[in-house]
């Protein structure tokens, strides 16, 4: 989109608020066609440990778990008007049970909660979901930027994580340089060291599909190429991945459920060979 291209890599409240509108019509629409069907359900004590449901399929499907972004500090499944939900919405029109999670926020939580929250649910819906037409042995879950990096910390957390599969977006790992704007949720750069997930995602053998964008930052494009190589050293193929021309960090997941279908199919193809 020349839109997202004329925005550049930056990130902020206004690149976020210009990505919003890129795609509001769209994912107003959607909104209107599926309603959740569940809201605020409880997986843990804290008050944002809280999902919403999406779908209502008739016989055990496929579930898709969506771990939201927002730099560790902010963010919601149901943000005001569509966002986050969207993809729990998409993932409804598949045919499988969406699910749209929060998870605590830094600096009040710091690391490993949001790995821990991610984990949380998943028990939460492998208890649950039959009640709403999930199969929670074929669970793929998706993570955006913190997202992804809390379903990978997931992964380091409890390396026989029981999902079919997992989609990082726009991640970090532990790849590229720290920053100093990570020590809300890491502490330092030696925690930081210490606790990102790189080996995690290096070594599973869970299947991936690893995506960046190309107007995201640099620092996330290094992330992205740093963990295929070691993907490619370690087990000698690269995991499907996907470079999403013509977006950026926001618009990665925000236009899931969109006409630009590139990535939501890939995701479908990705849900298939991990379900079947």
């Amino acid at each position: 989109m020349k839109a997202i291209e004329e925005i550049g890599t930056e990130l902020g409240p206004d690149v976020l608020a210009a990505c919003e509108a890129l795609f509001d019509a769209e994912q107003r629409a959607l909104a209107a066609e599926v309603p959740p069907a569940a809201t605020d359900l409880a997986y843990g004590p804290d008050e944002r440990h809280r999902l919403d449901l999406y779908g209502t399929p008739t016989s055990p499907a496929p579930i898709v778990l969506f771990v939201h972004g927002g730099g560790f500090r902010m963010g919601d499944k149901a943000a005001d008007g569509w966002q986050n939900g969207a993809v729990g919405r998409w993932a409804a029109q598949q045919g499988f049970l969406g699910a749209v999670m929060n998870y605590r926020l830094a600096p009040a939580h710091p690391y490993p909660a949001g790995g821990e929250d991610v984990l949380a649910a998943l028990d939460w819906l492998t208890a649950n979901a039959a009640r709403f037409g999930g199969d929670a042995d074929r669970v793929v879950v998706i993570g955006t930027s913190a997202g992804a990096v809390h379903v990978a910390t997931a992964l380091d957390l409890r390396p026989d994580l029981a999902v079919r599969g997992c989609v990082l977006l726009s991640g970090l790992y532990g790849y590229a340089e720290y920053e100093d704007r990570d020590s809300i949720y890491y502490g330092n750069a030696a925690l930081a060291s210490k606790h990102m997930p790189r080996e995690a995602v290096a070594a599973t053998a869970l299947p991936l599909l690893v995506a960046c964008a190309q107007f995201d930052p640099p620092r996330f494009q290094r992330e992205w190429a740093g963990l295929l190589d070691d993907r490619l050293e370690r087990h000698g193929a690269l995991p499907p991945c996907h470079y999403a021309f013509g977006h950026n960090h926001y618009s990665m997941a925000m236009h899931i459920g969109t006409a630009d279908r590139r990535l939501s199919d890939e995701i479908v193809r990705f849900v298939a060979r991990c379900c079947a």
